[in-house]
């Protein structure tokens, strides 16, 4: 698995340096940056990490940066560090799904703890589009009529009632059933239907 980078953008090159030290000697894989553009320039959606930000750059403003990644459908969580304490850009940072917002002079434990709960919390939303991604993968790979007798299912119809509002038998109900089970990889309808809804097909109601 690749090691997760804090990458850091801050316009002052001794703030840099002195994150860059103070998170390599925790451990980290660290990347700074200068300016916002620098690190769009560098940017990958698939490298695991987060970024801790300056709210006052040149050029982009952090919240600027903040909602240009939110537009490349990025799940870099980001740590904002202001020397201001701007208590309105802090409420929209956050409303923005900031994982914090720390004032300069950055106390250092409250950064690496920031630091500690925005990767694991890029873990789990790496690991949660994962699971959509697979289980889009395999919603696609339905037929059209595999997908119509997928979404009957979890409305929570039978098989009898299926086959009549499709003009078609019960027995072929079964066999798009059984189909169904093996191209989405689970054993039990109960797996079927939790697995369709959490991709996004039905309601929530179950059978």
């Amino acid at each position: 698995m690749t090691q997760p980078i804090v990458f850091v953008v801050d316009d002052d090159p001794d703030v840099l340096r002195a994150l860059e030290r103070l998170l390599g000697a925790a451990g980290h894989a660290v990347a700074t940056f200068p300016t916002p553009q620098a690190f769009l320039d560098r940017f990958d959606p698939d490298t695991p990490g987060c970024l801790v930000l300056d709210l006052a750059l040149p050029g982009l403003s952090g919240l600027e940066m903040q909602r240009a990644l939110a537009d490349k459908a990025s799940l870099l969580p980001i740590v904002f560090l202001t020397g201001r304490g701007d208590v309105a850009s802090s409420v929209q940072a956050m409303k923005h799904g900031a994982m914090d917002f720390l004032t300069k002079p950055v106390d250092e434990a409250a950064l690496l703890a920031a630091v500690g709960a925005a990767l694991a919390k890029q873990d789990e939303l790496r690991r949660a589009q994962g699971e959509h991604d697979r289980i889009a993968a395999r919603l696609a790979a339905l037929t059209a009529r595999e997908r119509q007798v997928l979404e009957q299912l979890v409305a929570g119809r039978l098989n009898k009632q299926i086959a009549a509002d499709l003009g078609t038998v019960e027995k072929t109900i079964k066999y798009h059933r059984a189909n169904l089970m093996r191209k989405m990889g689970v054993r039990t309808f109960a797996d079927l239907v939790k697995l369709a809804q959490r991709g996004g097909v039905g309601s929530t109601d179950g059978r």
